[in-house]
């Protein structure tokens, strides 16, 4: 059953959609979900901006909200390991992770350069591109000033896009399978997110420290739990503003 009680009070405030949507920083279609599907609920941030926006109680417009005692004990669930950093994260940890893609298969980083150099990982590709499970990359475009900052945090300066473009080579042989897409992005990113299904790996970005050295969250989607959603949605927006491509050459100059 639609949040008729949203949709009215939106109505009522004389905004549209899109409005909404824009003060929040989340999609259009992101807010429609949130009328139109009773299981798309907006995190607990968005539903208190929501309501102090519309001038309404957040329990008038999602009346069976939890409490947050009791989205804690269900995120509590969520964290399925945290490694202090990426390079004690053993290699088999990521191939059993996309070994289980059925419906998500997305890689969102800078470069990822490491994993480019795995040829079980291209393997991998190939055999679930082949099985019909979408494929997303989203790479830093080297141009962009997002890849320059990152590089100057992480104390490599130009070797970032160097790193970016060496990646996108390394992936060459995969841009022309069925199934597999790659788009670059100009976005500043908190996290590299390694996303199988209900699962993830999130390596976190430290300013002045290279993302092996940075930790890791082994994270699984809970009935309940909010903190696999949250990086999940962070995903879905660079995707949407990220451009596709269709060589690894294909992106230069993008965001000059």
């Amino acid at each position: 059953m639609a949040n008729e009680r949203l949709r009215g009070a939106i109505t009522a405030a004389g905004l549209k959609l899109e409005q909404v949507a824009e003060r929040l920083g989340v999609s259009p279609k992101t807010v429609e979900r949130w009328i139109s599907d009773p299981k798309r609920k907006p995190y607990r941030r968005f539903q208190y901006a929501v309501a102090s926006m519309l001038h309404r109680e957040v329990s008038y417009l999602w009346p069976d909200e939890r409490t947050s005692e009791e989205v804690t004990a269900s995120s509590d669930s969520e964290l399925v390991k945290l490694y202090p950093h990426r390079n004690v994260v053993p290699q088999d940890a990521w191939l059993k992770l996309y070994a289980g893609a059925t419906t998500h298969f997305d890689v969102l980083v800078y470069s990822g350069f490491w994993l480019t150099e795995d040829p079980r990982f291209h393997r991998l590709v190939r055999e679930k591109s082949a099985a019909g499970v979408p494929v997303r990359f989203m790479l830093g475009d080297p141009a962009s000033e997002a890849v320059a900052v990152r590089g100057q945090d992480e104390g490599i300066g130009l070797a970032m896009a160097g790193k970016v473009r060496n990646a996108l080579l390394n992936y060459g042989p995969l841009f022309q399978l069925q199934g597999v897409e790659f788009r670059v992005h100009a976005t500043t990113l908190y996290n590299s997110i390694y996303r199988s299904d209900d699962e993830m790996l999130a390596n976190g970005h430290v300013y002045g420290v290279g993302a092996y050295m940075a930790p890791v969250l082994h994270i699984q989607r809970v009935p309940g739990g909010e903190i696999f959603d949250t990086y999940a949605e962070s995903l879905e927006r660079v995707w949407d503003g990220a451009r596709r491509i269709a060589s690894p050459t294909d992106c230069e100059g993008a965001y000059k």
